[in-house]
């Protein structure tokens, strides 16, 4: 049920969006790394409120319901990060939210999204169609469908963080590094920052957006796909809204492995004091395996830290 509205994002979108996200919410910070010899910068979205930049879209969609929309409340789908972004949001608004997570989710990101007061429906991954799920909450109950990528409103929110960025450097930065599920964070960071290149890192065996950008067609993920430790870099395809913005304007994608990503997770908590989880240390595992160039005017996506700490400290262990 990957669902485009007819409303598409735009620049003036993002720039409106981060004016709304401003008054709520602190920058979050730009910390300076040496990669290879190379002074460059990390966007650290792992400390938003809710551990994750999610909470951009989240708002911003949420925020542009009309009274009517709001009543009937929001569905959104998601593993964790953008379920937390949409209840977040909706408790600060007081709408009601349900979220359709899987039921092997990481418990931190099930007992986060719970605190926050939404109503979760788990559904068994591999095994059940998630969209099935959720459009069958949405024909009964007339809520929302809250897209974690194939939505306007979702796009414009997470392009707020290349705003941040451009403020904060004082210029455009020269490339965007960015983990990539369904490509709402790229697309949106491509309208942020038109003259900046964008690459799109995903996990091996799940790039789809990068097929579909080769293809200049939406990809389904093929049968039996590879395991990944980035549960959050998981959908079956991207959808042709985000297609559309970064078509012809994103790099070649690249992927990574679940070993390029936890030597990032370590490189983040050793030299930048950071907790970030798998799919969150995507593109910074992209950047270290110099798979994708950079230069002192780059920047790394670090997306999320919502990770156990069994499983954190499994992998510091190495």
């Amino acid at each position: 049920m990957i669902r485009d509205d007819m409303r598409k994002p735009t620049r003036e979108g993002v720039l409106a969006a981060a004016a709304s996200i401003a008054e709520l919410l602190p920058p979050t910070p730009l910390l300076p790394i040496e990669i290879g010899g190379v002074r460059c910068h990390v966007k650290a979205e792992s400390l938003q409120p809710i551990g994750a930049f999610k909470i951009r879209g989240g708002w911003w969609r949420l925020s542009n319901l009309d009274e009517a929309e709001k009543k009937r409340g929001v569905v959104a789908v998601s593993s964790g990060n953008h379920a937390q972004g949409v209840a977040w949001a909706a408790r600060r608004l007081g709408i009601a939210a349900t979220i359709v997570m899987p039921r092997n989710a990481p418990q931190v990101k099930l007992e986060a999204t719970r605190a926050l007061g939404a109503e979760i429906v788990l559904y068994d991954r591999p095994g059940q169609d998630r969209d099935e799920v959720a459009a069958g909450i949405v024909s009964e109950t007339g809520a929302t469908l809250v897209h974690a990528f194939a939505d306007a409103w979702v796009i414009e929110g997470q392009g707020s963080a290349g705003v941040e960025i451009a403020a904060q450097l004082g210029r455009a930065p020269s490339r965007l590094v960015a983990c990539c599920g369904g490509g709402g964070l790229s697309a949106g960071l491509a309208l942020a920052c038109p003259d900046s290149a964008i690459h799109v890192v995903e996990p091996q065996g799940w790039d789809m957006v990068g097929r579909a950008l080769e293809a200049g067609e939406v990809v389904r993920v093929a049968a039996n796909p590879p395991a990944t430790i980035c549960d959050a870099l998981q959908p079956d395809a991207t959808g042709p809204i985000v297609l559309s913005v970064l078509h012809g304007r994103a790099e070649p994608g690249v992927t990574v492995t679940d070993e390029e990503v936890r030597a990032a997770q370590r490189f983040a908590f050793a030299r930048l004091n950071l907790v970030v989880e798998p799919g969150g240390a995507a593109a910074l595992a992209a950047a270290l395996a110099a798979k994708v160039p950079v230069d002192e005017d780059t920047v790394i996506m670090v997306t999320g830290g919502n990770t156990d700490a069994a499983s954190f400290a499994e992998t510091l262990r190495g």
